[in-house]
C-alpha cells in the first residue's frame, strides 16, 4: 500500500510537476530501452504522458520502480525510462508492466487524443463554452443532456442491497431469560459495565462518534463485494464507473457527510476509505486530524483532488460581497454546513477572525448535507450566501469568493489497505478515464490523483 522510495529519487516527486515532463522523447528498442532521436514528435508527446500514467499506476499500488521491474521481469532502467518520458516501452515490456500492474496496455500506453467531436442535439441549453454534457447514441444521431445545476448530480433514488426487519415480540420462554430483560448478575447488552469503556462511546476526557447498532437486515439479491467510501466530495461517485469494470467488478457506495464524521466512521470500521479536507493546527491537510482519530490502526493518504473554497452568492451579487463583514451589513441569510464539515470550518475561522459573532449571521444555525446542496439551496433563492467548492459554485452558475485553497484526500486505515475493494479503488485512481473526468469538472485539479501523499 505504501509507495516506496525509487531508485533514482523520483518516487516522491508531486504528480502535477510530472505531468508536463518528457516533451522529447525516443523510441525504446530491446527491453525498452535504446534512444533514438528525430521526427518522432508524436512519440516524445505519447512517451511523456504514458510516463506520468505508468508512475501514478505504480505509486497508487504501492510498488517502487525495482519491486514492478521484478514483477514485470524487466529491468528497472527501463522503467524508469518510460516513466520519465525518455522512451516509449517496446511491446513486450508494456504487456509485461500492464500484467503486473493488473492493468491494460491500452488504459498505461493508449494515446491520449481525445476522440473528434460529433454532433448532438440539446436537451435543454447549454451555457458557456466547455459545459459537461451527458452524451448518448439515439438512433442514428447523439443527444447531450447538460450537467448544471440541478442535473449536475442523480437526484433519484438509488438501487437498495437489503431491508430492515421489523424486530416482532416474542413470547417468553419458561426458565429462559427474555431478550432485552436484564439478567440478574449479569450485564444488559447495550448498556454500559461500570468502569468498563463503552464501544463506539469516548473515554474519559475523550471525545468520538457516536454508538453504533446493529440490526438484522434482508438482502435484496446476494451482497458483492462494495467499495464504502465516506466523505463530501460530490465527485466521488466518479469513481464507481471505473469499479464496475473491473474483473471481477466491484460496486460502490458513497457516504455524503463532512470530513469529520468520515474519519470517524473510518476510525469506527465502518467504512474502507475516509474522504477529507480538513486543515490541522499546523495548517497541513488531513494529515494531522487522520493521524489524530487514526492512531491506533494507522492509515495511509492519498491524494484525490484540490479546489477552492469560499462564499456563494447570486450573481445579483457579485462584486458586492467581499467577505463575511458585508454579508453581516447586508442582513444576508446564511445556509449553513455541518459541525464537523471543513466548511463550516472555514466560516467560523473567517468570522473569528473579523470579530463576528455567530449570532450575527442570519440563518447560522442552519445545515445543508454538502457543497451542492448549500448551492442549490442558493440558486433556490432560499439563502443568500453560503460556504462551499467552487466546482458547486460554477455547476450552479453562482458568484464565487476564495476563503481557501483545499486539498481533498482518501484516508485508508491500514486494516483496509490490503481488502479487495480498496486495491480496486487504488487501481482505478490512476485511470485515464477518471483523471479525465476530474479534469472535465471547472474548478477541479485532479494533479494529486493516486498520489500517495503520507503513511501515519
Amino acid at each position: 500500500m505504501k509507495a516506496g522510495n525509487d531508485s533514482n529519487g523520483t518516487g516522491g516527486s508531486r504528480a502535477s510537476g510530472s505531468r508536463a515532463s518528457g516533451a522529447g522523447g525516443s523510441r525504446a528498442g530491446g527491453d525498452g530501452a535504446s534512444a533514438a532521436s528525430g521526427s518522432g514528435a508524436a512519440s516524445g508527446a505519447g512517451a511523456g504522458s504514458s510516463g506520468v500514467r505508468l508512475r501514478l499506476a505504480r505509486q497508487a499500488r504501492g510498488f517502487s520502480q525495482q519491486q514492478l521491474a521484478g514483477m514485470a521481469t524487466v529491468s528497472r532502467q527501463a522503467v524508469s525510462a518510460v516513466e520519465a518520458g525518455h522512451s516509449d516501452p517496446s511491446l513486450r515490456v508494456a504487456l509485461a508492466v500492464a500484467r503486473a500492474l493488473g492493468t491494460t496496455v491500452e488504459e498505461l500506453f493508449g494515446p491520449g487524443e481525445l476522440p473528434p467531436p460529433v454532433d448532438a442535439w440539446l436537451v435543454a441549453p447549454l451555457g458557456e463554452d466547455a459545459a459537461r454534457v451527458t452524451l448518448a447514441p439515439m438512433g442514428d444521431a447523439f443527444v447531450a443532456l447538460p450537467l448544471a445545476g440541478a442535473t449536475a448530480s442523480a437526484a433519484g433514488f438509488l438501487p437498495a442491497g437489503g431491508v430492515a426487519e421489523q424486530s416482532a415480540p416474542s413470547q417468553p420462554v419458561p426458565g429462559q431469560p427474555v431478550p432485552g430483560q436484564p439478567v440478574p448478575g449479569q450485564p444488559v447488552p447495550g448498556q454500559p459495565v461500570p468502569g468498563q469503556p463503552v464501544p463506539g462511546q469516548p473515554g474519559p476526557g475523550q471525545s468520538g462518534p457516536p454508538f453504533r447498532q446493529a440490526r438484522k437486515i434482508r438482502p435484496i439479491g446476494p451482497p458483492r463485494p462494495t467499495l464504502v467510501l465516506a466523505g463530501c466530495d460530490p465527485a466521488m461517485p466518479l469513481i464507481e464507473t471505473p469499479l464496475a469494470l473491473l474483473d471481477p467488478p466491484i460496486a460502490f457506495s458513497w457516504w455524503p457527510c463532512g470530513s469529520q464524521e468520515a474519519l470517524e466512521l473510518a476510525a469506527d470500521k465502518l467504512v474502507h476509505v475516509a474522504g477529507a479536507h480538513l486543515r490541522g493546527a499546523s495548517g497541513e491537510y488531513n494529515t494531522g486530524p487522520a493521524r489524530e482519530l487514526l492512531r491506533r490502526q494507522g492509515a495511509d493518504v492519498v491524494g484525490f483532488c484540490s479546489w477552492r473554497e469560499g462564499l456563494l452568492l447570486p450573481t445579483a451579487l457579485a462584486g458586492q460581497v467581499a467577505d463575511l463583514g458585508d454579508v453581516v451589513r447586508r442582513g444576508l441569510r446564511l445556509v449553513n454546513r455541518e459541525t464537523g464539515s471543513e466548511a463550516r470550518r472555514v466560516l467560523d475561522r473567517e468570522l473569528a477572525r473579523l470579530g463576528i459573532g455567530a449570532a450575527q449571521i442570519s440563518g447560522y444555525s442552519t445545515q445543508a448535507a454538502g457543497h451542492l446542496q448549500v448551492a442549490a439551496s442558493i440558486a433556490a433563492g432560499l439563502a443568500d450566501v453560503g460556504v462551499a467548492s467552487e466546482p458547486a459554485a460554477l455547476a450552479f452558475g453562482l458568484a464565487f469568493v476564495p476563503l481557501a485553497a483545499e486539498h481533498f484526500d482518501l484516508v485508508i486505515p491500514a486494516d483496509q489497505a490490503g481488502c479487495r475493494e480498496v486495491q480496486g479503488l487504488l487501481k482505478v485512481l490512476s485511470s485515464r478515464w477518471l483523471l479525465d473526468q476530474l479534469a472535465s469538472l471547472p474548478g477541479y485539479d485532479p494533479a494529486r490523483c493516486g498520489e500517495h501523499v503520507a503513511s501515519l
